[in-house]
């Protein structure tokens, strides 16, 4: 997508008021399953008016299951995008069931043939139902599954090519991952086809047990906001989306934050 979106912030109702007054937003994300077709958030729909851009972020409909997406979720995806005159709607690299038992996390998929069949299977289902085109957000994992076929880059990429679906870059995730792999994290980078982003997500965590954490509940890192300069340095995204999950900080902290992500990607301030 080369539309320029800039930096934004996840919209959340506890800080529906602070995003609502940022004067130079122009694009935000709303968990899609939050919207419902009878009691629309208002402060949402305001947004829309000024036209800001608005986009639907999946967290149910369990993409890298081994069972068919389900038709109403993917329906309720649809509508979202068109009530919303979204850009594009994004999702995970992830399954949240199997075998009728629902999870309440997203999961990480093996990186085996078998798995990008099933993934690539479900994203074209899909693909097939929306009106805007799909992202899909590989998410931070405390683990890997065993006998991997593929890198997680060389994966990404196969699906990609697969199916023509966009990328949803979490930095932060890049970041976690890396950091609980012992692994660079700017060696990812180098593989994923990141003309293929759409827009990135960047968020703050915690170190618990030596394990790092993406919790969207704390401030972005300085090392997450250098990955954003890498990023930027090889290829530049339409967008930047600052995650906040809890623990919602002042709002000077908030506008600070925002700031440090437009600095590092020498994007304009939205503050």
């Amino acid at each position: 997508m080369s539309d320029d979106l800039g930096v934004g912030i996840g919209w959340r109702p506890e800080i529906a008021g602070f995003v609502k007054e940022l004067p130079g937003l122009r694009f935000t994300e709303v968990v899609a399953e939050s919207v419902h077709e009878g009691h629309p958030p208002a402060d949402l729909l305001a947004l829309c008016d000024r036209g800001v851009r608005v986009v639907p972020h999946g967290v149910k409909l369990s993409l890298g299951g081994a069972e068919p997406v389900s038709a109403e979720r993917i329906a309720h995806l649809a509508w979202c995008a068109e009530f919303l005159n979204a850009p594009l709607v994004s999702e995970h690299v992830a399954f949240v069931r199997a075998g009728g038992i629902e999870a309440g996390h997203l999961l990480p998929v093996p990186r085996t043939r078998a798995s990008l069949d099933a993934l690539t299977a479900n994203i074209r289902r899909t693909q097939a139902e929306l009106p805007v085109p799909l992202a899909v957000e590989p998410i931070a994992a405390l683990f890997d599954w065993p006998d991997n076929d593929y890198e997680e880059g060389d994966f990404l990429t196969e699906l990609v090519e697969r199916t023509g679906v966009l990328l949803l870059l979490d930095i932060a995730n890049v970041y976690a991952n890396a950091r609980n792999r012992g692994e660079d994290p700017t060696a990812l980078l180098d593989r994923l086809p990141l003309e293929r982003v759409a827009y990135c997500h960047i968020a703050g965590g915690d170190e618990h047990a030596g394990r790092y954490h993406d919790t969207h509940t704390a401030p972005v890192p300085d090392d997450v906001l250098a990955l954003v300069k890498e990023l930027c340095a090889r290829q530049r995204p339409p967008g930047l989306l600052l995650e906040r999950d809890g623990r919602y900080p002042p709002a000077a902290e908030l506008r600070a934050e925002l700031d440090a992500i437009a600095g590092a990607a020498e994007m304009e301030r939205i503050t």
